[in-house]
């Protein structure tokens, strides 16, 4: 599986996890919420600073992120 697609299903899968919408993941990583839905559907290809700013909504690691 391409790497976006997996990076895609993991952010959305820590999202649910958390119980938030797009919108709330988008509003605390300072994102658009297509941006999210983008990154999401693997149609985006996230620079390492907005793979940051994602962990950080999400309060876990980068490594993390892609663990």
């Amino acid at each position: 599986m391409d790497i976006r697609k997996r990076f895609g299903k993991r952010v959305k899968a820590l999202r649910e996890a958390n119980g938030w919408s797009q919108e709330e993941l988008a509003d605390r990583a300072d994102l658009h919420r297509t941006y999210i839905s983008a990154v999401e559907r693997a149609v985006r290809n996230p620079t390492l600073t907005v793979i940051e700013r994602i962990a950080k909504a999400l309060k876990i690691s980068m490594a993390e992120l892609f663990s």
